[in-house]
């Protein structure tokens, strides 16, 4: 068996890493907390992990107001955005906004019936989540959550993010022969 040293130069250069894993085109959410003090982030590393049971995942910086956030609370909801959300994207992934219940202010939202969780509206799909387990991740935690519940909405594009922007889907083009 082949032992490996490490990363090389190249793994270890963390803006040529940036730039070929932003080349793997995500999905945009926006992941909450409920509670007395509610939190909202925009995250692209969010992923299904298992249908059997149902479980979900969601990748949280250790710095990020929604790390403790999210342990105090033990539960989250996740929206996927739509393509017409970008702007809600960039509301929850600035540094700038308020905190507390005010961040929500400038979009339309609802609690979860489970988790009371803001779930924004107009998403394509509302998951409300239970804290399953967590993981060790570098500079991040995964976080794993069991789904409480789930609401697909109304089929339409999705907002995505590529290469350090965010993108819309093209519409499907007819296949060629």
């Amino acid at each position: 068996m082949k032992e490996h040293s490490g990363p090389s130069d190249a793994a270890a250069d963390t803006d040529l890493l940036r730039r070929a894993l932003g080349t793997f085109a995500t999905g945009v959410t926006v992941v909450t907390v409920g509670g007395e003090t509610p939190h909202a982030m925009t995250a692209n590393s969010f992923t299904s992990v298992s249908l059997d049971p149902p479980l979900v995942l969601v990748c949280v910086e250790h710095s990020a107001v929604m790390h403790s956030s999210l342990l105090a609370r033990g539960t989250f909801g996740v929206s996927v955005l739509a393509a017409h959300q970008e702007p809600v994207a960039r509301q929850f992934a600035s540094r700038l906004r308020p905190l507390g219940l005010a961040q929500f202010d400038a979009v339309d939202w609802r609690p979860g019936r489970l988790t009371g969780a803001p779930l924004i509206e107009g998403a394509l799909a509302h998951l409300e989540c239970g804290l399953w387990r967590s993981y060790d991740g570098g500079d991040h935690t995964i976080f794993v959550g069991t789904l409480l519940s789930v609401e697909k909405q109304a089929d339409s594009d999705a907002v995505v993010f590529f290469r350090g922007r965010f993108r819309q889907l093209s519409p499907d083009l007819p296949a060629q022969r």
